[in-house]
């Protein structure tokens, strides 16, 4: 079988880290890259691919089997339902969409067209998410009672030099980062009722915020936190933990706590705390390491892509699901600016 042939559109750090994906995905290969800078010609070149300046060009110029949207938040829906109107399939970054309206049109339009749309919540596809998420369905934790994260992180001040990260359309940590720990959380404990939240722009003075901190209801009743600054000098982030991108020096503690009436669960460490005996604070823990086969997320996200464009597998996570983690990220900034808790169980 003939590898399918991807075109990559945007060029940008997470373009760069599907490009390098692909080269370790046999059932695909890159076709083109779009974007206009030289920087992009140069990839281009490197890789033996044709580059275009935008999706039109490459849209009109040829027909790829599919195509991955790395292109900032704003252009996804755009870009998409050109895609669309082609017949391409998508795998989209995430945000699906700005807002809700566009991820819904989008998501509308991709099955009215028949047309797969896969978006990148690649955290989905990382082995150790796989793993505690069979931990907490398997019932080794009793009833979920609470979860706690922490995204604490400290980007450099070059990050900020693109102007779109430092503005409310689009940029900020809760649109480029926070995103991710609401998916983590739909991902492994099930929907969010209600929110609230407290954001500031204290540290840098930017428009968007720099840090925040969520309190959720899940529909379960368990409770959840969520505590996040992208300008403090901590190692406690899914990045700097998971090893994911050898970009990162790599820190060996955990960044998420999960607790249920029979034990708790440390992540990405999977470290499963339970009683063997007496159950109380004052008696002793066993402590136990899951075995985990580690695998490259981008790489396992793009094979189930391969199998979304042949039609062996339906999306991961397709427009409907990503649309509800979008709702409930924006209403993260809803509630902080207003004071007010947001309900999200309708």
């Amino acid at each position: 079988m003939s590898p399918l042939r991807i075109a990559v559109i945007g060029a940008g750090v997470i373009g760069k880290t599907h490009i390098d994906a692909l080269s370790h995905v046999p059932d695909l290969r890159l076709a083109a890259i779009v974007d206009p800078s030289d920087e992009a010609r140069a990839l281009a070149a490197r890789h033996g691919v044709p580059v275009h300046a935008d999706c039109h060009a490459l849209l009109d110029g040829e027909q790829p089997d599919g195509v991955i949207v790395a292109t900032p938040n704003a252009t996804h829906a755009p870009i998409g339902l050109a895609c669309i109107a082609r017949g391409i399939p998508m795998l989209i970054e995430k945000p699906i969409a700005e807002t809700v309206e566009a991820a819904q049109a989008l998501t509308d339009a991709a099955e009215r067209a028949g047309v797969p749309l896969l978006v990148g919540h690649h955290r989905r596809h990382n082995p150790i998410l796989r793993m505690a998420r069979e931990v907490i369905e398997r019932g080794d934790l009793g009833a979920l009672v609470s979860a706690t994260i922490l995204y604490t992180f400290l980007k450099p001040d070059s990050y900020f030099d693109i102007a779109w990260r430092r503005q409310e359309e689009g940029g900020g940590p809760i649109l480029i980062n926070l995103i991710h720990e609401i998916d983590t959380l739909r991902f492994l404990c099930g929907d969010i009722d209600s929110l609230q939240a407290i954001r500031s722009n204290k540290t840098r003075g930017f428009v968007v915020e720099d840090t925040v901190a969520v309190a959720l209801r899940m529909r379960s009743g368990a409770l959840a936190t969520i505590s996040l600054s992208d300008a403090v000098a901590a190692p406690w982030s899914w990045d700097m933990t998971t090893g994911e991108s050898p970009q990162f020096a790599r820190q060996t503690v955990p960044t998420h706590f999960f607790s249920g009436t029979a034990g708790s669960l440390t992540v990405p460490t999977l470290e499963l705390w339970r009683y063997e005996g007496a159950r109380g604070w004052l008696d002793p823990f066993t402590r136990t390491g899951l075995p985990l086969k580690p695998g490259n997320p981008y790489a396992l996200q793009l094979q189930h892509f391969a199998r979304v464009i042949r039609g062996e597998e339906a999306p991961l996570v397709g427009g409907a699901d990503a649309t509800q983690t979008l709702r409930a990220t924006l209403a993260v900034r809803e509630a902080a600016d207003t004071g007010r808790p947001v309900d999200l169980s309708a």
